[in-house]
């Protein structure tokens, strides 16, 4: 089935991810493309939308990233955002110039045309006069285009919104995708079904149809390992591949040294429930090993997954003429993985994208590539997993190896181990587990000097780190009460031998990764 699309040009905003994410909130597909993807292209997919994103630019900077100026009359509607207003105001005739007054965060938008839904301030329909944005722009639009109309302004800028609906161009010069805009997502609303005609055809049923025929494609008669973690991603992708192929999906566990405290028998457990085909593999002793030594958290990261692809084409080989290697890679691994799209720069690598080595005998299928977490758990609702599996927090594929900063050690693991496992249950037992996006332990490289029982110690320090967030691309730190925060140090302090210093992250993402490493 071919599903209505509006295509997002990326040039490189951190929030480029996040529009999209916002308009398959809405049931619209949406898919993010490189900004000098050729017209013809953008034309041949007959797109119901069009969105230019911010970026970090100014449009006047020398190799400043453009689009074909054919865009704007390729014949849907043309959503500019920030950097992407700034854009097709320069690109039209408009004037575009450093801001007097430079606008990032909050800022107070007030529409100033009626809001008739097939006029200018279609976009605003049903919005208030006022509304508070998020901005972060350093240049403003100074005049807009010739034909188009100033919808709405700010304290700082004369055009914080313009309009051209005879030729279905549209241009807001703050965040409507973000959580701290607003009524963001009633605009985008506006933009996708009042101004684009869609029609909300995106649906986890029909994805689950869709990926399975897709591998079902791509596998032909073959046979498919499938990296199981435990987690949800790693499921649900199984449960896919499952019913696609059937019995030629065999999956691998593999206990690499780094689990928490006793969750490679846990798991264990869990998927004998599931009944599909489990291969358990120890391989704690290969992965220590290539660990041993390793301070830098990429080349950990590399490490870790180069031992992964050994293990699995060792595994695969007992199983016979297997080609391909299915593994649960997300949007957000790949977008902050590698620069697949417009301006986005490498945040780190994912050892599901990043740490594979570049010569693999094994195809990869990752039928939820271009999911976010949020999305994952909402299919396998669908496909009938147990709650249980739905609502388990991300635990990163690296696993406490990037929870130790400095080298990985016995030692080391032990002492995060204990610390991690009581993190969790206090937090389950407070009932925060499922209202945080993640909760978990952090063992720090410094040592620092404390009293116990009248002697001095001089031990680790671990940091709490818990966040909120709807799909992990942005985070912002949870307020867990302070009673809580006092037992989760008292307890680690007195139960873990070796750590007498606790501290609390009360860093957001951005600028902070949720993964210290």
């Amino acid at each position: 089935m071919t599903h209505q699309t509006i295509i997002v040009l990326d040039f490189g905003s951190q929030y480029t991810q996040l529009i999209a994410r916002r308009l398959r909130e809405l049931s619209v597909y949406s898919e993010v493309w490189a900004p000098d993807t050729p017209i013809d292209k953008i034309r041949a997919r007959t797109p119901a939308g069009i969105i230019l994103s911010g970026g970090p630019k100014s449009v006047s900077d020398a190799g400043a990233p453009r689009c074909d100026p054919a865009v704007y009359d390729v014949g849907c509607p043309v959503l500019g955002i920030c950097y992407g207003m700034q854009l097709m105001a320069h690109a039209l005739g408009g004037r575009v110039e450093p801001a007097p007054h430079r606008e990032f965060g909050h800022a107070t938008v007030s529409v100033v045309r009626d809001r008739d839904r097939s006029g200018p301030a279609a976009l605003f329909a049903d919005v208030p006069d006022e509304i508070r944005v998020w901005a972060s722009h350093g240049d403003f639009v100074a005049a807009a285009p010739s034909g188009f109309s100033v919808v709405a302004t700010s304290t700082n800028a004369p055009v914080a919104a313009m309009a051209h609906p005879e030729r279905h161009l549209y241009a807001l010069l703050f965040h409507p995708e973000v959580v701290h805009t607003e009524r963001g997502l009633a605009i985008l609303r506006n933009f996708a079904y009042g101004v684009c005609g869609c029609t909300g055809d995106w649906t986890m049923a029909s994805f689950v149809d869709e990926a399975i025929g897709r591998v079902r494609a791509k596998v032909g008669d073959g046979r498919v390992v499938c990296a199981l973690s435990g987690g949800v991603d790693s499921t649900v992708a199984a449960l896919i591949i499952h019913r696609a192929v059937g019995d030629r999906l065999t999956c691998i566990f593999v206990d690499n040294g780094v689990l928490r405290l006793d969750e490679a028998s846990q798991i264990r457990k869990r998927f004998e429930r599931l009944r599909l085909p489990l291969v358990f593999v120890d391989a704690s002793t290969l992965f220590l090993d290539r660990l041993a030594g390793v301070v830098d958290p990429e080349k950990k990261r590399k490490a870790i997954g180069a031992a992964f692809i050994e293990v699995f084409e060792a595994e695969a080989a007992k199983l016979g003429d297997v080609g391909f290697l299915a593994q649960g890679t997300l949007y957000p691994d790949v977008i902050e993985s590698i620069s697949i799209v417009g301006q986005a720069s490498m945040i780190k690598s994912h050892h599901n994208v990043g740490g594979l080595p570049e010569r693999m005998r094994m195809q990869l299928v990752e039928p939820l590539r271009e999911l976010f977490k949020d999305e994952v758990r909402e299919v396998g609702r669908t496909l009938g997993l147990d709650e249980e599996f739905v609502v388990r927090q991300p635990f990163p594929g690296p696993g406490l190896a990037v929870r130790i900063l400095g080298e990985v050690t016995p030692e080391r693991l032990a002492l995060l181990r204990r610390a991690d496992a009581v993190v969790a249950e206090e937090i389950r037992r407070d009932g925060w587990y499922t209202r945080l996006w993640q909760s978990f332990a952090v063992l720090l490289p410094v040592q620092s000097v404390g009293v116990m029982g009248d002697e001095r110690t001089y031990e680790y320090t671990v940091a709490i780190r818990a966040v909120e967030s709807k799909d992990g691309m942005t985070a912002d730190w949870a307020r867990l009460p302070h009673d809580l925060l006092a037992r989760l140090s008292s307890r680690i302090v007195n139960d873990v031998k070796g750590i007498n210093r606790v501290v609390y992250d009360i860093s957001s993402k951005p600028p902070s990764t949720i993964e210290w490493e």
